[in-house]
């Protein structure tokens, strides 16, 4: 059975996510954690609540067994770009786009 879990708007860029992602993608859920925990990049903490959040997802709302979870996919989409702009030489200006995602994980496992 899959079960997902999904972290909307937060405010990383995905291709930053997309780094972490790959590193997590088809590991048991407690290799995952582990993995996550001691990683540098600062969206890891961010995807290591979602992981949390889909195992608990498939624990209490759907009778799964924990220890058999497993990263079925775990994706990291566009979100709203903030539009914002910096000030240049010459009075002229550059645009800086402030980018979000929308982070989904999808665990599966056999029922207890």
């Amino acid at each position: 059975m899959e079960v997902r879990a999904l972290a909307s708007d937060q405010p990383v860029a995905p291709r930053k996510v997309r780094l972490v992602l790959d590193m997590i993608r088809g590991r048991t859920v407690d290799e995952a954690l582990s993995l996550l925990e001691f990683m540098p990049q600062p969206s890891a903490r961010i995807v290591w609540k979602v992981v949390k959040s889909a195992a608990a997802n498939a624990e209490n709302n759907f009778d799964l067994n924990p220890d058999g979870l497993r990263v079925k996919s775990a994706v990291a989409g566009d979100a709203r770009t903030l539009k914002r702009y910096r000030a240049r030489s010459r009075g002229r200006m550059a645009p800086v786009l402030k980018r979000y995602c929308h982070i989904e994980v999808v665990v599966e496992g056999d029922e207890f």
